[in-house]
């Protein structure tokens, strides 16, 4: 039993973000099968992302992916080198700076305008 250690946080994380980013692969699907109905429904419902709380909602979706992905490289090193288990907290602590070195330039880009390159 972790008794609320890293170790059970990192696992309640792994799939609390497995499951956030399937719910929004899910919608991603609903939300692109609307060009069936035409590019206008498509626009129409695709136009609501654009608040605040949706930009928001893709800055909470990328630490999702990025705290799953880097995550998981950390449980397939302690499943490959089964030492690696002596060093379970310095291997989460680890991953938790290389999540945050990753997600702060990702958040700082999300909610910024598009670049637009000419040639």
């Amino acid at each position: 039993m972790y008794r609320g250690r890293e170790g059970m946080w990192s696992w309640i994380l792994h799939r609390v973000t497995g499951v956030a980013v399937l719910l929004f692969l899910f919608a991603h699907i609903l939300d692109t099968m609307l060009l069936l109905y035409g590019p206008d429904v498509y626009n129409t419902v695709v136009g609501i992302y654009h608040n605040k709380f949706f930009l928001l909602m893709e800055v909470a979706l990328v630490a999702a992916v990025i705290y799953h992905a880097v995550n998981g490289l950390r449980i397939i090193i302690i499943d490959v080198w089964p030492a690696a288990t002596r060093h379970q907290r310095k291997l989460f602590w680890g991953a938790v700076a290389v999540i945050f070195a990753m997600l702060i330039p990702a958040a700082w880009l999300i909610p910024s305008p598009p670049i637009v390159w000419s040639g």
